[in-house]
């Protein structure tokens, strides 16, 4: 860290420390005056969660755009409509950055302190955790990172490769399993007092930290002397082996007096909802309904394409219809499309740009006659009470017609997937399949495609049934499936398997992470390719040049500015335009 990002720091951990909800933060000595020795472990740890969150919530939606799940509407200048055309720019790469090291990793060393002094070990557990999952993250975005120093009084750290910081953070893990596992004196803050996670559930949090450590050896695979198979299928006995084990944080969406000290985005909702549900411009693409819709050519639609995709009512009288999926391999992105849809609010005809609107009648506002039919893509918006100070979650125009139903992951109360079951599976299937081990691999693969449904259906039946989107999972649907729609296991093969945990870890960061691991292969990936403005861009080919591939992100300018030589030092391109394309440590064949 440089001094000017130590000073943000000590400014906004104390920020974090003064804004949070009633619940978490009846801890200061003088409310008027807060001051970091006055936190106490149960009042530092959620507010961590939730940052780490984040970051990694935020890095997820970018990954989702990098790996072609998610687009965004034409923006010759937003980064997240760059980033979809594997044309990035510098502003995709800081926020994750900026959460993780201003408001988590500030606050490691003083929630240890304090859980040391009062023998709070399941505190230390967790902080272990946390630091392991942050660095991680980084190392997994930027490759080389500060580690052994980016916590120290040292304003110009260097930076540790790869290799270093993900010894590190197995070692954290080995740690916490370590602390989780000590009994607390009746004196010590219990846990549930402070974990917004798994609510002081220990077993949990060791189950996490097993499926953590499964994670990301299994993303040692193409290192042969690292990657070792039986030891991950050891892993996975000890991490979740149900949904009920699994690490789901939920989120509600209430009134807020204030939101989060970085962004002013609300607190307690869903931090995917703060990256994508909040606006309009975002839209699945062709290739992520295509797997949903007609998986691997069965002709069977999965029944998580109703609440994958969002809905919006047209016609006369209204009817629910489901979004289109935007053709990244066509050349609409480069024909200044998808554009936003409009909606004639009034009672009366609109002339526009030489046609007739009628009153409840969706258009395009836009001269261009080959961008009228962008109103199949609907966009991913969800209402909210704490951002849109509206009781429903449903996007809607004036006159009550449905804009946007949402999806499963873009609602303000949607859950965040930490650590699930179905993940789990689907990498001891993957496992299996390397193993030439048939039978095993389907039948893990089946599993985790069966816990994710039951996962999402738990949620979805907490709703009733509002609208396509928002109702349970037809059983029928969910049986006819899993019969017909998945393969057996004489057919069971990579693509198949990969492709169904990209769905059921839809808008994860782990999803970038394997994507790289298998090269962007279309046979782990089915029908997948590269979009095609990349193919015809001359800028985005200077920085992944053509025959290489979306890799990593450019290190932030708070180290280019103020710890330049360490960044230069970090990697022989660290400054390069093509750095995007240089693998990080475990993507490279050994």
């Amino acid at each position: 860290m440089n001094k000017m990002n130590k000073l943000l720091i000590l400014f906004v951990a104390s920020i974090t420390l003064g804004a949070c909800s009633k619940s978490w933060l009846d801890i200061n000595n003088d409310p008027s005056n807060p001051s970091s020795k006055d936190a106490t472990v149960n009042s530092r740890l959620p507010w961590m969660q939730h940052h780490l969150m984040y970051a990694q919530g935020t890095a997820g939606a970018r990954a989702a755009l990098v790996t072609q799940g998610l687009t965004f509407i034409n923006n010759a200048t937003a980064q997240q409509s760059l980033a979809a055309g594997w044309n990035p720019v510098a502003g995709m790469v800081t926020t994750p950055y900026q959460f993780f090291f201003v408001t988590v990793a500030s606050n490691i060393a003083e929630l240890e302190k304090r859980a040391e002094a009062e023998q709070a070990y399941h505190y230390l557990g967790a902080a272990k955790v946390i630091r392991a999952m942050g660095f991680m993250l980084m190392t997994d975005w930027y490759g080389e990172m500060p580690y052994t120093e980016a916590l120290s009084l040292n304003i110009t750290p260097k930076f540790d490769d790869g290799k270093t910081i993900f010894e590190g953070c197995l070692a954290d893990i080995d740690s916490a399993i370590a602390y989780f596992e000590m009994q607390q004196p009746s004196t010590a803050t219990p846990l549930s007092a402070g974990d917004s996670w798994n609510k002081g559930d220990v077993n949990k949090w060791i189950k996490l930290c097993y499926g953590l450590k499964a994670r990301w050896m299994n993303n040692l695979s193409k290192k042969s002397s690292l990657y070792k198979p039986d030891e991950i299928l050891a892993l996975l006995d000890k991490a979740p082996v149900s949904n009920a084990e699994s690490t789901v944080v939920n989120h509600e969406d209430v009134k807020e007096g204030s939101g989060d000290p970085l962004f002013n985005d609300p607190i307690k909702t869903s931090i995917l909802f703060d990256n994508i549900g909040m606006n309009t411009n975002f839209r699945v693409t062709k290739w992520y309904e295509n797997i949903l819709t007609n998986f691997a050519g069965n002709g069977v639609e999965d029944p998580r394409a109703d609440k994958l995709i969002p809905w919006a009512e047209f016609g006369f009288p209204k009817k629910f219809l489901r979004s289109k999926g935007v053709d990244m391999q066509s050349d609409i992105r480069m024909n200044a499309g998808p554009i936003n849809g409009s909606y004639n609010e009034t009672a009366k005809d609109i002339d526009n740009n030489g046609r007739v609107i009628k009153p409840g009648t969706w258009y395009i506002n836009n001269a261009n006659p080959a961008r009228w039919g962008d109103t199949v893509y609907v966009s991913m918006k969800s209402s909210s009470i704490g951002y849109n100070s509206d009781n429903s979650d449903i996007y809607k125009w004036k006159d009550g017609t449905v804009g946007g139903s949402g999806t499963f992951y873009s609602r303000p109360d949607a859950q965040t997937f930490v650590m699930t079951y179905a993940e789990m599976c689907f990498i001891k299937a993957e496992i299996y399949m390397r193993k030439g081990q048939q039978k095993q691999a389907f039948d893990a693969y089946k599993q985790g495609v069966l816990a994710n449904i039951d996962m999402m259906n738990t949620k979805l039946k907490t709703y009733g049934n509002i609208n396509p989107s928002k109702s349970p999972m037809d059983q029928a649907k969910i049986d006819a499936f899993v019969n017909n729609g998945i393969g057996t296991e004489s057919n069971i093969n990579m693509a198949k398997i990969m492709t169904q945990k990209y769905i059921a870890m839809s808008y994860s960061q782990q999803n970038w992470n394997d994507m790289r691991r298998h090269d962007y292969s279309a046979n782990s990936y089915l029908g997948w390719d590269v979009p095609h403005e990349y193919k015809v861009t001359a800028a985005a080919q200077v920085k992944i040049p053509m025959g290489k591939q979306f890799r990593r992100v450019m290190q932030v300018s708070h180290e280019i500015n103020y710890n330049s030589n360490n960044v230069k030092a970090s990697h022989p391109n660290a400054l390069s335009d093509d750095i995007w394309s240089f693998p990080v440590w475990w993507d490279i064949v050994e």
